[in-house]
Protein backbone atom coordinates (compact mmCIF):
# COMPACT_ATOMS: atom_id res chain seq x y z
CA UNK A 1 0.00 0.00 0.00
CA UNK A 2 2.80 2.43 0.83
CA UNK A 3 4.53 1.74 -2.47
CA UNK A 4 1.23 2.35 -4.29
CA UNK A 5 0.87 5.74 -2.60
CA UNK A 6 4.39 6.75 -3.65
CA UNK A 7 3.92 5.50 -7.21
CA UNK A 8 0.53 7.24 -7.46
CA UNK A 9 2.06 10.51 -6.28
CA UNK A 10 4.88 10.17 -8.83
CA UNK A 11 2.37 9.43 -11.59
CA UNK A 12 0.17 12.40 -10.61
CA UNK A 13 3.17 14.75 -10.52
CA UNK A 14 4.36 13.46 -13.89
CA UNK A 15 0.94 13.88 -15.49
CA UNK A 16 0.69 17.41 -14.10
CA UNK A 17 4.14 18.28 -15.47
CA UNK A 18 5.44 19.01 -11.96
CA UNK A 19 7.87 16.09 -11.60
CA UNK A 20 11.29 17.65 -11.09
CA UNK A 21 13.46 15.55 -8.77
CA UNK A 22 16.27 17.42 -7.07
CA UNK A 23 18.99 15.40 -5.39
CA UNK A 24 20.86 18.42 -4.03
CA UNK A 25 19.79 17.98 -0.42
CA UNK A 26 21.57 20.23 2.09
CA UNK A 27 23.51 18.32 4.75
CA UNK A 28 21.57 19.92 7.61
CA UNK A 29 18.23 18.93 6.06
CA UNK A 30 19.46 15.37 5.54
CA UNK A 31 20.66 15.25 9.14
CA UNK A 32 17.26 16.50 10.35
CA UNK A 33 15.50 13.77 8.36
CA UNK A 34 17.76 11.04 9.73
CA UNK A 35 17.46 12.24 13.34
CA UNK A 36 13.68 12.62 13.01
CA UNK A 37 13.31 9.15 11.53
CA UNK A 38 15.41 7.58 14.26
CA UNK A 39 13.42 9.36 16.97
CA UNK A 40 10.11 8.26 15.42
CA UNK A 41 11.34 4.68 15.21
CA UNK A 42 12.53 4.74 18.80
CA UNK A 43 9.21 6.21 19.92
CA UNK A 44 7.26 3.52 18.12
CA UNK A 45 9.38 0.82 19.77
CA UNK A 46 8.76 2.34 23.20
CA UNK A 47 5.02 2.41 22.47
CA UNK A 48 5.02 -1.21 21.21
CA UNK A 49 3.71 -0.11 17.85
CA UNK A 50 2.41 3.17 16.58
CA UNK A 51 3.30 6.01 18.92
CA UNK A 52 0.28 8.07 17.82
CA UNK A 53 -2.00 5.08 18.39
CA UNK A 54 -0.55 4.68 21.87
CA UNK A 55 -1.44 8.31 22.55
CA UNK A 56 -5.03 8.06 21.32
CA UNK A 57 -5.78 4.74 23.01
CA UNK A 58 -3.96 5.87 26.15
CA UNK A 59 -6.04 9.04 26.48
CA UNK A 60 -9.27 7.20 25.67
CA UNK A 61 -8.61 4.55 28.31
CA UNK A 62 -7.50 7.10 30.91
CA UNK A 63 -4.03 5.59 31.10
CA UNK A 64 -1.06 7.55 32.40
CA UNK A 65 1.11 6.70 29.37
CA UNK A 66 -1.22 8.61 27.02
CA UNK A 67 -0.99 11.76 29.09
CA UNK A 68 2.79 11.40 29.40
CA UNK A 69 2.95 11.04 25.62
CA UNK A 70 1.00 14.27 25.28
CA UNK A 71 3.44 16.16 27.52
CA UNK A 72 6.50 14.68 25.76
CA UNK A 73 5.04 15.46 22.32
CA UNK A 74 4.31 19.05 23.34
CA UNK A 75 7.88 19.53 24.60
CA UNK A 76 9.30 17.79 21.50
CA UNK A 77 7.29 20.04 19.19
CA UNK A 78 8.59 23.12 20.99
CA UNK A 79 12.17 21.91 20.63
CA UNK A 80 11.59 21.05 16.96
CA UNK A 81 10.19 24.48 16.18
CA UNK A 82 13.19 26.12 17.84
CA UNK A 83 15.66 23.90 15.89
CA UNK A 84 13.93 24.28 12.51
CA UNK A 85 15.77 27.49 11.50
CA UNK A 86 19.09 25.78 12.17
CA UNK A 87 18.27 22.67 10.11
CA UNK A 88 16.55 24.54 7.28
CA UNK A 89 18.52 27.79 7.08
CA UNK A 90 18.19 27.91 3.28
CA UNK A 91 14.40 28.29 3.45
CA UNK A 92 12.95 31.72 2.96
CA UNK A 93 11.92 33.45 6.16
CA UNK A 94 8.14 33.80 6.59
CA UNK A 95 6.55 37.08 5.63
CA UNK A 96 4.40 39.07 8.00
CA UNK A 97 0.67 38.53 8.07
CA UNK A 98 -1.39 40.57 5.68
CA UNK A 99 -5.05 41.47 5.79
CA UNK A 100 -5.74 39.70 2.47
Amino acid sequence: MDIGIVLGALLAAGLAGRFAPNLKIPARSLMAAVIGGLLLGYGSRLAYGCNIGAYFSGIASGSLHGWLWLVAAFIGNGVGVRLRPWFFAEERSPQGLSGC
